[in-house]
């Protein structure tokens, strides 16, 4: 059912705002949770991810890197990503460095599982929820991913629904 003619303008006005800035306002997301993440664990008391984090780096590395090194340099890592992110430099690197950190991040699901699942695999911990989640992010990071070649997102994307109604594309 079509919608009245003022919802129907205030709903293009709406989307076609979201569409202009929603893959702006995901990359400055991202980079604010990857700042703001990644400086908690300069402090390990204050980051809940801290102990999974260096107990996963140190399972990883068969115990060469002690969390005493590893996790500063996980914080350092996520920094560069959230800084990154919210400054839009260096989209390509970043981006490559989230993805690698991703992988590390969901690994405790498998390397932990009786920590991260109260019955593995369909019943997260707390602790799991919390590693889950970055799927959202990831998801997120792909969206940003797709402007890298500066061609953006399709420009269809950014244009009203009334507008492509009257050139013909959905």
């Amino acid at each position: 059912m079509p919608l009245p003619r003022r919802l129907d303008a205030a709903d293009a006005r709406i989307t076609g705002w979201m569409a202009r800035h929603g893959v702006c306002l995901t990359r400055i997301a991202l980079g604010v949770v990857f700042t703001w993440f990644g400086a908690l664990k300069f402090f390990p008391d204050l980051s809940p991810a801290a102990d999974l984090a260096s107990r996963t780096i140190e399972r990883l590395t068969l115990g060469q890197v002690p969390p005493s090194v590893g996790l500063p340099v996980l914080a350092a890592w996520e920094l560069l990503i959230g800084v990154g992110l919210l400054f839009g430099r260096c989209l390509r690197l970043v981006l490559l460095l989230l993805f690698l950190q991703m992988t590390g991040t969901l690994l405790p699901l498998f390397l932990f599982p009786e920590e991260t699942f109260l019955v593995f695999p369909y019943a997260p911990t707390l602790e799991g929820q919390y590693i889950l989640k970055n799927v959202v992010l990831l998801a997120g990071a792909i969206v940003v991913g797709s402007t890298v070649r500066r061609s953006s997102l399709p420009r269809k994307w950014a244009t009203p629904p009334e507008e492509r109604s009257r050139q013909g594309t959905p």
